[in-house]
């Protein structure tokens, strides 16, 4: 009798417990992640992967200027939200983290990383997050993970962000993602990574440059791979944006050293090719501009329309004659 009341105490305890924390809008998402900041930029970033369907739409969240947050574990998404509102209203990366625990009757299946914008860090993992579970908080970062193959992870990940400092931000916390994937990772396999860059501080126009980097690998048999490479190519188009930037100021220098740069991380890139082309055509050079549209076109013809249609709106500016070269 007394076996039978403590094993449905047990199941009675478990019930409401679980009940707390396991609702359709608090998904799992066993996971490892990082949360960052960069002393010389202030750029702050999230970086994780996990075996769980489009985790970074739940664990990772960040704004320019306020800090980022990575919610995991058995995921509370109003830790993100909240967590930004607190350290926006001038809270330290632990005050909000306090807060944030203080009223939470899962914060034994949680597990929270916090960095702000000044560089505080703040970390929790609950003592009942599954097996292998752990932290380290390290100088302007921290690591966190939970469902892992083995307890290396967090030191791996620890050791890969510090090792290289002299890469850009999110190339670090890419290469902390693959060190923490190269000595087991989720015990379950993988399935999806995120990567999120703010700026240090806000441009007050968060529609237009407060993300630097914003990417998700949902589904994929190597997200991480497929993660390096989206980051390579939203290097290229960076370079892209600054050679755009450069035309509009006239600045064909700048501008052919910016296209350059980005044809050389995507080579085989249609429309970098041809931007590239139209450049040197309103720098004069209608020759070597021609010559690089004829091989573009050759493999997509519908390039030859566009480029009679940029006279129009300015985008292309030469004269009749050297238009037809260009189109021929």
């Amino acid at each position: 009798m007394k076996k039978l009341f403590l094993c449905f105490t047990f199941l009675c305890f478990s019930s409401n417990i679980f009940a707390q924390f396991s609702k359709k809008h608090e998904p799992f998402a066993h996971t490892f992640s990082i949360v960052a900041r960069d002393s010389k930029t202030g750029e702050m970033a999230i970086g994780v992967q996990s075996h769980w369907f489009s985790v970074g739409t739940a664990v990772s969240w960040g704004q320019a200027g306020v800090g980022v947050i990575a919610t995991q574990s058995f995921v509370n998404k109003s830790f993100g939200i909240r967590g930004l509102a607190l350290l926006k209203s001038g809270k330290t990366a632990q005050e909000a983290l306090d807060i944030l625990l203080s009223n939470d009757g899962g914060k034994d299946v949680r597990q929270v990383g916090i960095v702000d914008a000044k560089g505080n860090v703040a970390v929790h993992t609950g003592k009942s997050c599954v097996d292998f579970a752990g932290h380290i908080k390290g100088t302007n970062y921290s690591v966190q993970s939970n469902m892992m193959l083995n307890n290396k992870v967090p030191s791996a990940m620890s050791k890969a962000f510090q090792d290289n400092w002299r890469l850009p931000l999110a190339e670090r916390v890419l290469k902390a993602l693959e060190a923490g994937q190269a000595v087991g990772g989720d015990i379950r396999g993988k399935q999806s990574a995120a990567l999120l860059v703010v700026k240090g501080t806000s441009t007050n126009k968060p529609w237009d440059e407060d993300h630097l980097v914003d990417l998700r690998v949902d589904d994929h048999q190597s997200p991480l791979i497929e993660l390096a490479r989206l980051l390579k190519i939203r290097r290229a188009y960076d370079h892209m944006d600054a050679g755009d930037l450069a035309t509009e100021t006239s600045n064909m220098k700048k501008a052919m050293e910016e296209y350059s740069a980005a044809m050389k991380l995507l080579p085989n890139n249609i429309e970098m090719q041809y931007w590239t082309a139209i450049t040197m055509a309103n720098n004069k050079s209608i020759i070597k501009a021609s010559e690089m549209l004829q091989k573009i076109y050759a493999k997509e013809p519908n390039w030859r329309e566009m480029t009679k249609r940029l006279p129009k709106v300015g985008i292309l500016k030469v004269s009749d004659l050297d238009l037809k070269e260009l189109t021929k």
